[in-house]
């Protein structure tokens, strides 16, 4: 593992103000039913510390949802071009107001699937439990490339799932942090 990650007082101002926001759409929307946020962003960003992916430029999320990994993420690697794909109407209008509250500017939201998008280079591609990862894969067909890194947050099946795909697993607790390069 690499050195403890250092946030930034603005990062955390920002993650505060990010929990009153999805408290107040959580109850007319109903977008999550994380009990504790901080364990969820503690979540979303330990892979910072594992794996060297901050020299990424360009970042794809799919399935973005209530935003996590993506948004925190992108708070910490500020120079990074971030695209988060959600297809749902209440999650992806939920990401946007986010996107504006916090001033996340390297942000940007598609409301709609990654399949149906045009296709573009990224060097980081994230999702969270979304799908199985051959099917992950295959939807981000044409935005990716052999130097393109893949970080998935996977639970216990992670080995069956794999199955032949070479990936970095770093296990903490119930998260299995995964990063796969070289996909082609």
């Amino acid at each position: 593992m690499k050195n403890s990650l250092v946030l930034s007082p603005e990062f955390k101002d920002k993650t505060v103000k990010f929990a009153e926001i999805l408290a107040k759409f959580n109850r007319i929307h109903s977008l999550t039913n994380y009990k504790n946020i901080d364990e969820q962003i503690l979540d979303s960003i330990a892979p910072i510390e594992i794996f060297d992916i901050k020299d990424a430029k360009v970042a794809i999320d799919v399935g973005s949802g209530a935003g996590f990994p993506a948004i925190f993420l992108a708070m910490i690697m500020n120079e990074c071009e971030w695209h988060l794909f959600e297809p749902n109407a209440k999650k992806s209008s939920f990401l946007s107001y986010a996107k504006v509250a916090l001033n996340l500017q390297n942000l940007t939201v598609h409301s709609q699937k990654i399949e149906n998008s045009n296709k573009f280079h990224a060097d980081l591609i994230t999702s969270r439990a979304l799908m199985k990862t051959p099917q992950l894969i295959k939807i981000c067909n044409g935005f990716y490339d052999k130097s393109t890194k893949f970080l998935l947050y996977k639970g216990s099946s992670v080995n069956e799932e794999l199955g032949d795909i070479k990936a970095e697993i770093y296990n903490n607790k119930n998260r299995n942090y995964i990063l796969m390069e070289n996909i082609c």
